[in-house]
């Protein structure tokens, strides 16, 4: 893909990034150069390949899914301004 040099001023101002011609120019290279990066690697045949989630095939270590604390629902309703039936009343906020 071939950029100008109005490209970039284009993108910079919807981006609402100033920029002048020399920042624009230093921009220009390095854009040419990540688009020419994607032209090389499309152009690599991946015909019977199988897309992969990771570059490693590594599995998460997973902990043991238990209850590691106490049940305080009384203590915390205790402090609370308003309960009833075990559940916590807040003020109306929408009408």
């Amino acid at each position: 893909m071939a950029l100008s040099l109005e490209d970039v001023h284009r993108i910079a101002y919807l981006a609402r990034i100033a920029v002048q011609d020399a920042e624009a120019r230093q921009v220009l290279g390095q854009l040419q150069g990540i688009f020419g990066l994607i032209e090389e690697m499309q152009a690599v045949d991946t015909a019977g390949i199988a897309p992969m989630a990771h570059a490693q095939d590594v599995t998460q270590r997973l902990r043991e899914d238990r209850v590691a604390e106490t049940d305080q629902h009384p203590l915390f309703q205790s402090v609370a301004p308003q309960v009833e039936a075990g559940l916590y009343l807040v003020p109306k906020v929408i009408e």
